[in-house]
Order: C-alpha cells, then sequence, then structure tokens
C-alpha cells in the first residue's frame, strides 16, 4: 500500500505534532487577515499572532520530525526494510506528486516565516508593543508620551535610531526588561537617567538640526498666585536660544553648550545627574577650563565614583516625551485656559492642595478630589459652595483629568520622581551648574545673571524702565515681597512645584 507521507510520519506523536503546526498556522492566518480588514493594530494580538503562535508552530515542527525519528528507529528495531535515506525518483509520478506537495509547503513556509519575521520586527518597534504589552509598568511613561510634543515620534526612532549596532544593543536590553516585568524585578518608579541611551547626535538632532540653532525667542508665562484672589502675574521672555553655528557670528546663548565648537564634560555624583560638582571646557581652540564646586570638597575620589558624562542635548532636556507636570505647572495651564474659573476664590491653592494629597491609586484619587474640594468650599466658603455648584464641578472634572495624566500612584510615579532640567524654577535645572559657586584655577565663576539667557520684557504690572535695553531686559522682581533672598535662593528651594 502506498502512502503520501512517509512511513515514519504515521505515529501519534508526529500526528499531533503535524496538527499543533497545522492549527497554529491557521490561527496565525486568521488573526493577520483580521488585523489587516479591522485596520486597528492590538498589541495583544500581534504577540500573539507574530510571537506565541509562531513559536508554537516551530515546535510542532520539532514534535513531527522527533516522532519520525523514534519511528524510524523502531520500525528498523523490529526489521521492517527502511532505506537510511528516502529515494526519490522524480520519473515515478507518486515520487513526483510527493516530492511536489512537500517542496510547496517548504516554499510556503519559508515565505511566511520571511513575511513573519518582518512583520514580528516591526511589530517590536511600534508604539503599542513599547507602551501597552507591559501594560501596569508602562502605562506613565504611555500616558505622558500621548500628551507630549513627540506622539508621533516612535519609541524606537527615539531611544534606538538607525543602525544595526543600536537595534542590537535595544534587543538585548529588552530581553532584560522582559526578564524583570515577569518576575517583578523593575524599579517603581522605573529609574532614569536611562544609561544606555544612545547619544543625542543619533536621535534627536536627525531633525533638530543644532547648526540651525541662532537668535532669540520670544516666550511668554501666565501664572497665578495662591491668594484668596489668584492674582494673575504674566511675564514675557527673550530667550537667547542661539549659538548653534560659529558661520552666523559669535557662538552665544543656550545652545553655546552643543558639541559643536565646545567639548563640555562632568562629573555627577548621584544618579539623576543633579549634584555636579566638577565641569571641564574644552574650546575650539583647545583651551581647557576647569570649574570646581566651592560648596563641596572636590577631591580625586569623588570624581572617580562619579558618573563622567559629555554634555550632549538630553542634559538640558531630558524630559522631552515623558514629562510629568507639577501641580502648580498643571494648575496655572489649565486657569490661563479658564478651565477653571480664577473669579473661585482660592481656586489655585485649593486645586494644587487637591493634586499633592496622598493618593494610593488613581481610582481612588479620582473619588478623593471630589471630596476634597467640595470640603474645602464648604468649610471655608460655604456661600460660594452653595451657589457655585457648577465651577466647581468643573473644577473637580479637570483636576481629574490632570491628575490622570501625571500621577501614577502604583508606580509612585509624578513629577517629584522626575526632575525636568529646563529652566530652574521647580528644580535646580540651569542652576546645577551656573549656581555662581561653579569656580576655575583662574577665578572665572560661572555665572547666575539672569541676562545670560534671557531678557524680560514685561512682567506684572512693573513699566519698563528708562534704562531698558533688549540685550540686558528688565530686571527681575519677585511677584511677593521677599527682599533680596531670590537673588541668593535657587528658585527650587521654594517652588518645588507645589
Amino acid at each position: 500500500m502506498k502512502h503520501f507521507v512517509p512511513r515514519s510520519f504515521l505515529n501519534p506523536v508526529s500526528l499531533a505534532g503535524a496538527a499543533l503546526a497545522g492549527i497554529s498556522f491557521s490561527l496565525i492566518v486568521f488573526l493577520f487577515l483580521l488585523e489587516a480588514f479591522t485596520g486597528h493594530q492590538k498589541p495583544y494580538m500581534g504577540i500573539i499572532a507574530f510571537v506565541i503562535l509562531p513559536a508554537v508552530l516551530m515546535l510542532g515542527v520539532v514534535v513531527t520530525i522527533v516522532g519520525m525519528y523514534f519511528e524510524h528507529r523502531r520500525q528498523r528495531k523490529i526489521g521492517e526494510e527502511i532505506k537510511r535515506l528516502p529515494a526519490v525518483d522524480l520519473n515515478n509520478p507518486h515520487h513526483r506528486a510527493v516530492f511536489g506537495f512537500f517542496s510547496a509547503v517548504t516554499v510556503v513556509l519559508l515565505i511566511f516565516s520571511a513575511f513573519g519575521s518582518f512583520q514580528l520586527y516591526e511589530f517590536t518597534e511600534s508604539v503599542q508593543f513599547c507602551g501597552e504589552i507591559c501594560h501596569a509598568v508602562m502605562k506613565p511613561e504611555y500616558t505622558a508620551y500621548l500628551h507630549s510634543p513627540h506622539a508621533r515620534v516612535t519609541c524606537a526612532q527615539w531611544h534606538v535610531g538607525a543602525g544595526t549596532d543600536w537595534y542590537v544593543k535595544s534587543k538585548l536590553s529588552g530581553a532584560y526588561q522582559v526578564y524583570s516585568v515577569i518576575f517583578h524585578k523593575y524599579s517603581q518608579p522605573i529609574e532614569t537617567p536611562v544609561r544606555n541611551l544612545r547619544p543625542a547626535q543619533g536621535t534627536c538632532e536627525q531633525c533638530h538640526w543644532p547648526k540651525h540653532f541662532f537668535g532669540q525667542k520670544e516666550t511668554s508665562k501666565t501664572y497665578f498666585l495662591s491668594d484668596e484672589t489668584n492674582t494673575r502675574w504674566r511675564i514675557s521672555l527673550l530667550l537667547k536660544i542661539g549659538g548653534g553655528n560659529a558661520e552666523t557670528g559669535l557662538a552665544t546663548g543656550i545652545h553655546w553648550h552643543m558639541n559643536i565648537n565646545n567639548e563640555i564634560t562632568y562629573v555627577s555624583t548621584d544618579r539623576q545627574r543633579q549634584a555636579i560638582p566638577y565641569i571641564r571646557v574644552k574650546n575650539a581652540s583647545g583651551k581647557v577650563t576647569e570649574y570646581t564646586s566651592t560648596e563641596v570638597a572636590v577631591t580625586p575620589e569623588m570624581l572617580s565614583k562619579g558618573e563622567e558624562r559629555r554634555m550632549d542635548c538630553i542634559d538640558c532636556h531630558n524630559r522631552p516625551t515623558h514629562i510629568y507636570r507639577s501641580p502648580k505647572e498643571s494648575v496655572d495651564e489649565v486657569m490661563t485656559l479658564n478651565w477653571i474659573d480664577a473669579s473661585l476664590p482660592s481656586a489655585k491653592s485649593i486645586a494644587v492642595d487637591a493634586l499633592t494629597q496622598p493618593y494610593a491609586t488613581e481610582e481612588g484619587a479620582r473619588d478623593s478630589i471630589g471630596l476634597f474640594i467640595r470640603a474645602q468650599y464648604a468649610n471655608r466658603y460655604p456661600a460660594v459652595a452653595a451657589s457655585r455648584t457648577t465651577a466647581i464641578d468643573s473644577t473637580i472634572a479637570v483636576l481629574q483629568r490632570i491628575y490622570a495624566g501625571n500621577f501614577f500612584p502604583e508606580m509612585r510615579v509624578s513629577w517629584e520622581k522626575y526632575p525636568n532640567n529646563i529652566g530652574h524654577l521647580d528644580n535646580l535645572g540651569c542652576f546645577r551648574c551656573h549656581d555662581g559657586k561653579h569656580v576655575s584655577k583662574e577665578g572665572k565663576v560661572l555665572t547666575r545673571d539672569c541676562s545670560t539667557c534671557h531678557s524680560i520684557l514685561a512682567q506684572g504690572d512693573h513699566p519698563i524702565p528708562a534704562s531698558f535695553t533688549l540685550q540686558k531686559g528688565m530686571d527681575f522682581v519677585h511677584p511677593v515681597d521677599i527682599g533680596d533672598a531670590w537673588k541668593e535662593m535657587n528658585c527650587s528651594d521654594c517652588h518645588k512645584g507645589k
């Protein structure tokens, strides 16, 4: 009796393996067609269709081959006539049919393997894979990403960039991340900065071309004081962003720090690179200037234990995408947009207090924010609580949205865990180095003069002085009279985002 398949295939193990492979292949095709026709990428469907099921299919193939091997040995042991290797005679119609069938199956499997490998590659590079597979762990990063200025830049473009080297490095790093998620070895919150992040020259600078940073940029900010009337305070600045291209003139301004004509190296003594006791500057002509902090004793032992790093974009723009805004910043923004009625007494301070309460879960926070706001107005302003329920309810809804986008208690994530180095209001930022306390051997000081980086054009209701120049700007006036204390302290000593 002729068999279409080898006799060694006809055993329970091989038949079970073939059934497993066939079912897996059918499911892969079905899920692919389902995703193609629905038009929506679903991360869990992707990991099933391009990771789990192909692995099951290959397991089925291996089981089939193993079953055939042992069946082959069994047949030889009992004395059945069997050849060591199959004989193929293409002049034999049966052999031709079997050979053609197996050749066709092999070609189809190779095509689907190539297609599946490409789909797997694309899937593991997708935002959905990075942000939604490990939902509980990556929820803070994914939520912040969706509300960021870079929401159309994929995770891989930012964290990996082009080229094989960094792709391989990212996958090796990803293998450990998978392990840490499965066995709950990850930190809460996830530690930053990322140690193996690709330098900005291979990622950021593919779009943000530093040679075209020059001139000044006008920006305005509106703040609300934490008094009963929510006093509005507006300040307008010219940010001196120039300095990226010496060909357009003298390289000055904020982007003077870029790795174009200057090489800046620093040593930090903490994980988040906030404590910087040593800075080394090498200019285009090769001259080296070293600055050390006067607040700590900088020793060779301290420098050897610290992290040495050459400065690039990420040292200032350290939260370009995963931005967790402080309560004060968030409330100022929505009050500027009139999403919270500034005529509600003490709206600013009550709203910030509501956001900074220690909530255990996101769900608990949603309910507690409403209870907190209503209780505050009922106790402090009973007439307002009775007559302005619509404005209070609207305030609660806005604060619940702010909390959902910036606070993740299950992962212990908030603005306090991730200092933002742009500016210097709520975090040290620029003042990590430009604090007036980093001095070279020659006596040169890294200045903290406001006009180094920006010129104040207008602030509050203060008139423009007769001595005003665009380069120098107005002298800063603190919205609340604290004398000259602001000249000696860092802004973040008081503000802290609250």
